[in-house]
């Protein structure tokens, strides 16, 4: 399949140029969507629509719109980046609407950087719709927060699948800085290299430092578990969690607990009684 088979030229006449609006679905959830990013979709004849969105979001597209599935997800087969920006190119050439459709933010480990520079060069109209990204989402749900004036002076978003060639996130130099300024790591992409996380990252913070692991993060299948840095890969394979999911290390995540500990300390009152 080529770029020319999905959007053939129209016979007769050439059409004006078209845009091209990245959008940022946010983290499956429809309704975390911004009223920017539901009118973005309504208005596409085309949508390039990555794994990550929920099925939900696609409900505000509307029927007369083609729908590109171009699948990228970590640690399986993927459609081509390159092949994508053909995509976005060929399209809005040919004069469409084209919205490229982002799990989380497209600015947030979503290539839209890429995006904007190739579409800039070829002269393509593009604009940017951001969207919650998951690790905010995920640790917002369990009633904790990514900064926090006692525990937590700032936050790092980092991923934990470097790109092909590349070294990757030196973890060990993340630990000494996130203990001494006091930060939150939130590492996207993080399950398959686990056992490095933990082990580098204990280089500079303790065992006990509080983790939670978020998996399908705002969506109806989300599951999440709360433990302690040097247990990380141990609790992912006893919950049996996986990718999709973000890693949130810090001293944030004792608000987790915090918020159970009200209730349970009433329930042993009851009991003793």
């Amino acid at each position: 399949m080529t770029p020319h088979t999905l959007f053939p030229a129209p016979a007769g006449m050439l059409p004006a140029p078209g845009t091209v609006t990245l959008v940022g679905a946010g983290p499956g959830d429809p309704e975390l969507l911004t009223i920017k990013a539901a009118r973005a979709i309504g208005a596409a004849t085309v949508l390039l629509v990555d794994d990550l969105v929920g099925d939900g979001v696609l409900g505000y597209a509307s029927p007369q719109a083609r729908l590109v599935h171009v699948g990228k997800r970590g640690g399986c087969k993927s459609t081509p980046q390159a092949f994508i920006e053909k995509l976005m190119i060929m399209a809005a050439h040919q004069g469409e609407t084209v919205v490229r459709l982002k799990g989380g933010d497209p600015f947030i480990f979503g290539r839209g950087g890429e995006e904007v520079e190739h579409l800039r060069a070829a002269g393509i109209p593009v604009q940017v719709i951001n969207g919650i990204t998951a690790g905010l989402a995920g640790l917002s749900s369990l009633g904790a927060p990514l900064t926090h004036r006692d525990r937590a002076h700032g936050v790092v978003f980092v991923t934990g699948h470097a790109k092909p060639g590349d070294k990757g996130t030196d973890w060990r130099q993340l630990a000494a800085t996130a203990r001494d300024a006091r930060l939150t790591l939130v590492i996207y992409m993080g399950v398959s290299h686990a056992d490095e996380i933990e082990r580098d990252l204990l280089t500079g913070l303790p065992a006990d430092t509080p983790l939670a692991i978020i998996q399908h993060a705002s969506q109806p299948q989300q599951r999440h578990a709360v433990a302690t840095l040097g247990t990380l890969t141990r609790t992912l394979a006893d919950e049996g969690l996986g990718s999709p999911a973000v890693i949130v290390v810090g001293d944030v995540v004792r608000g987790i607990a915090a918020l159970h500990q009200p209730q349970a300390e009433t329930q042993a009152q009851v009991q003793a009684a």
